[in-house]
């Protein structure tokens, strides 16, 4: 069977973070942070702020959907023909926080949306971590 363009598939990563809640949110929302790990941007956590990732290939159109500070945002991603909704859950745990990254709306038939979108979180979770690790 093929796949057919209303089916869809998401890009998850999940991982455990030894840092607080509180902290992880900041790299997640203020900008000058959110630039030295995805792209430069002018966000804010704010419903319904529309905002653009830039980055030296092309930029992200975006609009805030969710916020609920230290817990979840959500917004939307739309660049090169892919429109999703992206998803940020924090979690706490006994030694930090469990960051689960939800990336939906990837047509089945267009895998190498999905497949570039899995290389690129990977990259953008490892400059996360590297930003936690050096900010207080």
């Amino acid at each position: 069977m093929t796949p057919t363009a209303t089916e869809t598939r998401s890009v998850v990563v999940e991982r455990e973070i030894p840092f607080p809640p509180q902290k992880i949110w900041r790299a997640l929302t203020q900008p000058h942070l959110i630039e030295e790990w995805l792209m430069k941007n002018d966000f804010k956590p704010l419903v319904d702020h529309r905002f653009k990732l830039s980055a030296d290939w092309g930029s992200v159109d975006c609009q805030v959907l969710a916020v609920e500070p230290d817990k979840t945002l959500t917004y939307t991603w739309a660049a090169m023909g892919l429109e999703s909704v992206v998803t940020w859950t924090l979690t706490p745990t006994s030694s930090g926080t469990k960051l689960r990254m939800e990336q939906s709306g990837f047509a089945a038939n267009r895998p190498q949306n999905y497949e570039g979108a899995k290389y690129g979180w990977s990259k953008f979770f490892a400059n996360l971590e590297q930003v936690l690790a050096r900010i207080d």
